[in-house]
This record gives C-alpha cells, structure tokens and sequence, in this order.
C-alpha cells in the first residue's frame, strides 16, 4: 500500500523535470520557501495548487500525492490475514472500527470491498449483540450494493450479488434475494452449459493442459455444491427420515469416494453436523453421536492442515487455481474462531437430548483441548 508521499514525489518529479526550486516557485506563483518546505515535508500546499502541480508535471494528483487507491492481490490478502488473526487476539469493535477504516480508505478498490464484505460476513456473528449483528449485515449488504453499483468487473459484481443476498437472507429480506438471484440460478439458461463448451474449445485449441485444469475445478467445485445442496436437502425434509437416511448413505459414499474429509473438511463437518440434527429430532441418539464425531474429526483437520484449501493425488492441478483467489488457499476465519464457532454449535437445542451421554462430552473435550474456550 502507499501512503502519501508528496514531499519526495515532488523532488523526483522537479529532478526530472531539471528545474531549480525557484523555477518551480515562479511557475507556480508561490515563493522559493515555499517549495522548500513541501520537499522538507513542513507543509503541503493548498488544495487550490494541486491541479497546476500535477498539470505542470503532467501527472495525476493521486501521482502527485503518491495516493494509490488501487492494492494488489498480496497487499489484500495481507491485510484480510492480518484482520482475521485481529479477530481473533482483540476486541471485536477494535477490529471492526480499523476494517471500517481501511474500506473508507480503499472505496474504490471493488477487490479489496468485496473481501472486506467475505471479512465481516465471516465474523458478524461474534459481535457481542444481535442488534449489533443486524448493523453488520447491513453494512454487508450496503457494501455490495456500492460494488455492485459501480464496479466494472462482472465476475466481482455477480459474487457480490451472491454475498448481498446472503446477508439479505439473514436479515429477513427473503423476496429481495428471490428476485436477485432466482433468474441467475435459472437451471433453464445456456449459461450452465458454458464450462462444458470452454473445455472444447480448450481442446480443440490443443491446450490439454488448460482443459485439465479447469476440468478439475468445475469437478472440485462441483462436489463442494452438491454436499451444500445435500445439506440444505436433509434440512428440508428432516421429518422424513427415510429420505434424509437415503441422503446421508449417499453422501458417505461421495465422501469416502474423493477423501472428501481431507479435501474440504469444512463443507463435510456442515454436512454432519445437520445429519447430527436430524438424528437427535428422530431420537436417533448413536447415529447423532457417530456424526458428531465425525464432525469433530473435520474440525480438528481445519485445525491441522496449514492450508485450508489444497489439492489431492487425483485433484493433482487445483492448486493454481487457489493460489489465484484474493485470499489465496487460507480459512476465512482465524483458525481459533473456527475452534470456538464449533464448540458453541454444539450447545444447539437439538443435542439436549445427548447432554447426559458420555460420548457427547468426550467431543465437547476433543474440541476443547483444539484450543477451545468451553
């Protein structure tokens, strides 16, 4: 990131202009003192002067300035690094005060936005109230509303569209993400068919190499939907044990199919924890108990692996890929607040029903002992 730098920007440019301070003086219609302390940094000049400087140096004011209102794929992933270890280690409205801060600072980077949107949608749900959390999620919404609005990226503006609507979603606004994203999930649109027709043209390029990498990513990507959608679908039915055991047993399949477990224990740990849910309310005490173990296990992987995103012996060219994202292969969340996160959901109303069984408390512990604060 630059700070401003005007003082030395001014000295290069009138270096490499050839031109003495009081030239530039009598330009400029100031005194020679005057020049003298811009480039000694005592002051700056008015406001009104910027223009005729950058016009007489033929630059920008943010060149003038040294203001770079731009940051590159490192300099984000930094600072989202360094706020997700922040909060972590210290108050939440210290962090949220600097996050907000750095958005101000950074409004029209639309890259750097929308990780600060992925930031506090990762973390809203720390905040010491529920009205505060409300506030959070509004902030969210109107954030990508601005990046939405005003960003010329379409691949940027259409993940925003999706992370608005989530934080619509929890805030209740359950027709305004009907109407945001119901004809851009339209199973009925050629959209859906464009990875296919890019692998053939890959192909017919005789970029195999390409045509592998991206076959593998839509694979990758498309197992992580499809335990989404499982998810939501045993959520959905949970009166009907029938379809939501048949779910499960297929799942446990794909799972055990791809080392899903290894790959993105995230996405599998959600799914176990759901079918815990559902077994509890059909009084299915074991099974709940053999999913919350298995939920544990994913946990403590997140715990362990020092990366949170990477490949596998057949997912072989996906980590490109990760690399490429603004926060590169890390977990969103600081890997104690996952820890936490997964302690407390195991105070769900639904486990009531396990709270005097041993088992149940040996996972509680297992977590604990991850760092956990219970």
């Amino acid at each position: 990131m630059n700070e401003l730098n005007f003082s030395d920007n001014i000295v290069k440019l009138r270096h490499k202009k050839k031109i003495t301070q009081e030239q530039l003086a009598d330009f400029i219609g100031v005194t020679k003192a005057s020049v003298s302390k811009w480039e000694n940094k005592q002051t700056l000049p008015d406001i009104l002067i910027l223009p005729e400087l950058a016009a007489f140096f033929d630059v920008t004011i943010d060149e003038l300035l040294g203001y770079e209102p731009q940051l590159s794929k490192e300099q984000i992933q930094k600072l989202y690094l360094e706020l997700t270890e922040a909060f972590a280690e210290s108050p939440f409205e210290e962090v949220m005060k600097k996050s907000e801060e750095l958005t101000k600072k950074y409004y029209s980077c639309y890259p750097f936005l929308f990780q600060i949107a992925c930031l506090w949608i990762n973390h809203f749900m720390i905040a010491e109230n529920q009205t505060r959390q409300t506030e959070i999620l509004i902030s969210i919404s109107n954030l990508c509303s601005h990046i939405i609005s005003n960003c010329r990226n379409i691949s940027i503006c259409n993940d925003s569209i999706i992370l608005k609507s989530f934080a619509d979603l929890q805030l209740g606004r359950a027709q305004e993400v009907i109407d945001s994203l119901e004809e851009m999930f339209n199973p009925c649109r050629l959209a859906v068919q464009s990875d296919t027709i890019l692998l053939q043209a890959y192909q017919m390029n005789g970029q195999n190499d390409k045509a592998n990498s991206i076959t593998q990513i839509n694979m990758f990507s498309h197992l992580l939907n499809l335990i989404e959608n499982a998810t939501w679908y045993i959520t959905i039915n949970s009166d009907n044990l029938s379809v939501c055991e048949s779910t499960i047993e297929r799942m446990n399949h794909i799972f055990a199919a791809y080392d899903l477990e290894y790959l993105h224990p995230n996405s599998v740990a959600g799914f176990y924890y759901q079918a815990a849910i559902i077994y509890c309310l059909h009084d299915k005490t074991q099974k709940a108990i053999n999913k919350l173990e298995r939920y544990a296990a994913c946990v403590k992987k997140l715990w362990e692996n020092e990366a949170f995103l990477h490949g596998d012996s057949y997912f072989t060219s996906i980590e490109s890929w990760f690399e490429q994202l603004n926060i590169g292969n890390h977990a969103p969340r600081d890997k104690r607040i996952i820890i936490n996160s997964a302690i407390s959901a195991l105070s769900h109303p639904a486990f009531t029903i396990l709270s005097d069984m041993t088992a149940y408390q040996k996972i509680k512990q297992s977590l604990n002992e991850k760092g956990g604060i219970l």
